[in-house]
């Protein structure tokens, strides 16, 4: 089935400069896509730390299990990500499927099997024709290149209509380090850690376990921070490898202020890319931002934030350019969290429209229609009950989800 491109995806896809380190080679299995490459090897060289986070869906797939598995030796020499089939609730098989394919790529990257993270993508319960993987993985060895990172992108895409990359770049004292990711997804997208498969590269020099915690705090102000349809993926998964070719003085903590500048390049490249995702939702016509002040906690407006974001009646609302604001309040009230009704505040599109228990008496829907009939909305909640404050990126929800998700397999 051919997609329209979201209206909603950037202009162009980045310009994706070589990661010292990291090099890229893409094939055609045809296991599930006739006319476009859907296997990805990535080759990376000796030393490459790594870090991860993956999903908390209860019914992981394989790939997922496998690289819970090796994650703690902390260190990866090679990549390969299929799409198509997800290898989820696949029993042994699956195991087997995974196993083999770290087996052959180790062997052909001169490394170890548990040097090799693998991911999959695409139909739950279908068994993977594992062959269809490793006798392309010696082709793909060959073809190895730094410069295919836009090829590498579009090869792990299954619902998606656009390639979703992101670029930065900054300095660990003195020393300038690239970083450069892509992801894939755009349905069954509630991130519970990640969203469904995201990739990162830097040259820079970081221990594991720093890598490790820098990749937690700034994945959950990111990929967590997004919602497509409310479903967490049984294949999420993201990783960030880091080659150290940049050859700076390695930090030694997560907080080391040398540590400043990569910091945010990291979070300008995860959260790019997590409003790629949104940007990308199956169907969606309109961006929309969500942002919750005056809540409890942090988490608490995450929750308040997450749960306006995911209500149905919210979305398609949007989608109908619809200024019905009461069904932010409703969400607002379902999402379990302290909210004082006759202090809080709403506004859409900077216009004040309820605050103090009632509608602003100076509110007229006629100065809200121009926003509403934007791609990019913005709604912001004060709750009057602390200090607490979050955001939430997602999409507005139209008929295009229901003819993409019923037609996903044929």
């Amino acid at each position: 089935m051919a997609l329209k491109k979201s209206p909603l995806a950037p202009l162009s896809f980045p310009v994706f400069p070589e990661v010292n380190g990291v090099r890229f080679a893409t094939g055609h299995t045809g296991m599930k896509y006739k006319d476009r490459d859907d296997l990805l090897l990535v080759e990376l060289s000796p030393g490459t730390t790594v870090a991860g986070v993956f999903t908390k869906n209860a019914m992981p797939g394989a790939p997922v299990d496998w690289g819970r598995k090796i994650l703690p030796n902390g260190v990866a020499r090679g990549l390969v990500v299929n799409a198509g089939i997800a290898n989820v609730f696949t029993g042994s098989a699956g195991k087997t499927t995974v196993e083999e394919t770290a087996k052959t790529a180790g062997k052909l990257l001169n490394a170890n099997s548990n040097e090799i993270y693998i991911a999959s993508t695409g139909v739950i319960g279908d068994p993977v024709p594992t062959e269809k993987i490793t006798e392309l993985l010696p082709e793909l060895r060959e073809n190895l290149s730094a410069g295919n990172g836009q090829k590498a992108a579009a090869s792990i895409l299954t619902t998606d209509t656009f390639a979703k990359g992101a670029v930065s770049s900054g300095k660990i004292q003195g020393k300038d380090v690239t970083i450069t990711g892509f992801a894939k997804g755009s349905g069954m997208i509630a991130p519970d850690m990640a969203t469904m498969l995201a990739f990162i590269f830097t040259d820079a020099a970081i221990p594991a376990p720093i890598l490790q915690q820098l990749l937690l705090e700034i994945n959950e102000n990111s990929f967590n921070c997004v919602t497509v349809d409310s479903d967490t993926s049984t294949s999420d998964t993201v990783l960030l490898f880091a080659t150290g070719a940049a050859e700076n003085a390695p930090p030694v903590t997560a907080d080391d202020e040398m540590l400043s500048d990569f910091i945010r390049a990291l979070y300008d490249v995860m959260s790019d890319l997590a409003q790629q995702v949104a940007r990308d939702g199956e169907g969606a016509s309109k961006f929309i931002t969500i942002k919750v002040t005056g809540a409890t906690s942090d988490a608490s407006a995450k929750k308040i934030a997450l749960a306006i974001a995911n209500s149905p009646l919210v979305k398609t609302a949007i989608a109908g350019e619809d200024a019905n604001w009461g069904r932010v309040i409703m969400a607002v009230g379902k999402s379990g969290e302290r909210a004082d009704r006759d202090k809080m505040r709403l506004m859409i599109g900077g216009i004040l429209i309820a605050q103090n228990g009632h509608r602003y008496p100076d509110y007229n829907e006629e100065q809200l229609t121009p926003h509403m009939k934007g791609r990019e909305i913005v709604i912001n909640v004060d709750v009057a009950v602390g200090d607490g404050s979050a955001f939430a990126w997602t999409c507005d929800l139209t008929h295009g989800y229901i003819d993409i998700n019923a037609d996903y397999r044929s």
